[in-house]
């Protein structure tokens, strides 16, 4: 395991520190959660760039109308 220190301003500390205790874990928890929660993301983003550099323009283009349609019901 690493040890990793930031520079942050003491605001945006303070309130992590009180985001940690509000869901009862340690500001160290509540870092890993949301460094993994962001990797995550940025994983997700990698692949869907990928299969959309493979994919049909039209098709996805079709996917996305359907969604809009089913979400604005």
């Amino acid at each position: 395991m690493a040890t990793l220190t930031i520079r942050i301003p003491d605001m945006k500390h303070k309130h992590l520190k009180a985001l940690a205790k509000h869901r009862h874990i340690c500001v160290n928890k509540l870092v890993d959660e949301l460094s993994t929660q962001a990797i995550a993301e940025f994983d997700c983003e990698c692949r869907f760039r990928a299969l959309a550099a493979t994919g049909n323009p039209e098709e996805g283009l079709a996917i996305l109308d359907k969604l809009d349609q089913h979400f604005s019901s």
